[in-house]
């Protein structure tokens, strides 16, 4: 199936491939090494909507955007109509170009306050959102557009993507995006593509198709079976950011690209941590980074292409290794320690092969 361009308000996508914005993961530096890597764009992690909050260094980490390539998108979440249209001002006046309303989020203390996923349930307050978001930015110099992230339904018997995604449109909405399960799912079980597919059908506007996408050719089938405009992915990426070009490469007709080297992972990984421990300081960043560390390690095994590490399985190998890393507590450490872990895997790549 041919894309058409992405089009978000007058912004023109490059491709059709878009990191998904989560919680505690897509900062600045993992969306910077996204981005690098070959995502087309990129939303800020979930910002709270509250204007106690704003001038936090939470939030204010979150809505750092220096250095970043246009359109600059941040994603607010809340269930004050009031609020969030005060909060869609405040960033658009420090600089954001896209404003996204966060009604994905299953998250048990979001939903306690009724936002995020909760909105897929009080659909008149989610609906008096979005129109109170998009009447604050109209009538400026330039155009802000608002975009939705939201779930197909509730539950399975409540699948009502569709015809919110309508009332969206309506109320001006520039772009929607769909993850592929409903808010009682949370994160189990698997996405489905079928009521995205029919809020594709339902709307003019572009539709971007999100869950469970972790390979080019699982992106390829989505995007045919949905009809979307676009893919968004989350949580495959985590610890392979060059997912994002493996798929780009597919969908534009490019050849298939490889999976990378040890040495070039090596090489994305040290900037990553670089990158985020300049971002959030010694004190912070090391206790932050293990995560993606977490993350990172198995690829690492993996592209490795190893039974054994020293003796040990390729998975105990990893758990003891992690163990170990996470009770680092000194940036440079934690480098020394990296550099180990590749060194050691190249030099069993070495020996298997000899």
């Amino acid at each position: 199936m041919p894309l058409n361009p992405l089009m978000i308000g007058p912004y023109r996508i490059a491709h059709p491939v878009l990191v998904a914005p989560m919680a505690g993961v897509t900062d600045r530096p993992y969306r910077q090494l996204c981005r690098r890597f070959g995502a087309a764009y990129a939303v800020s992690e979930m910002a709270a909507s509250n204007p106690a909050l704003w001038r936090s260094v939470k939030t204010s980490q979150r809505l750092n955007h220096q250095g970043e390539p246009a359109p600059i998108a941040v994603q607010l979440a809340g269930a004050d109509p009031l609020m969030m249209a005060e909060a869609a001002r405040y960033n658009a006046d420090r600089g954001a170009q896209i404003i996204d309303i966060n009604m994905g989020c299953p998250a048990k203390k979001v939903c306690a306050v009724a936002a995020g996923s909760a909105l897929m349930g009080q659909e008149k307050l989610a609906l008096d959102i979005i129109d109170a978001v998009v009447q604050a930015l109209a009538n400026r110099r330039e155009p802000i557009p608002v975009t939705v992230k939201m779930r197909t339904g509730i539950c399975d018997s409540k699948l009502n993507a569709p015809h919110l995604a309508l009332a969206m449109e309506a109320l001006g909405v520039s772009m929607i995006v769909v993850h592929g399960r409903t808010r009682e799912q949370g994160f189990q079980g698997y996405a489905e593509y079928e009521t995205i597919r029919q809020v594709k059908q339902a709307v003019s506007i572009p539709v971007v198709a999100n869950g469970d996408i972790d390979s080019a050719a699982k992106a390829r089938q989505v995007l045919d079976q949905t009809g979307c405009d676009a893919v968004m992915v989350g949580r495959a990426a985590l610890g392979r950011p060059w997912l994002f070009a493996q798929i780009a490469t597919e969908l534009t007709g490019q050849p298939a690209m490889a999976d990378p080297s040890l040495d070039d992972v090596r090489e994305a990984m040290f900037d990553h941590f670089e990158d985020h421990i300049n971002f959030y300081g010694e004190a912070s960043g090391v206790r932050s980074i293990r995560k993606h560390v977490a993350w990172y390690l198995p690829q690492w095994a993996s592209l490795s292409g190893l039974q054994q590490v020293n003796g040990l399985l390729v998975k105990d190998w990893t758990e003891q290794t992690l163990q170990r890393f996470f009770v680092i507590d000194r940036p440079e450490s934690q480098r020394v320690f990296l550099a180990q872990c590749f060194d050691l895997l190249l030099q069993n790549q070495w020996l298997a092969a000899a």
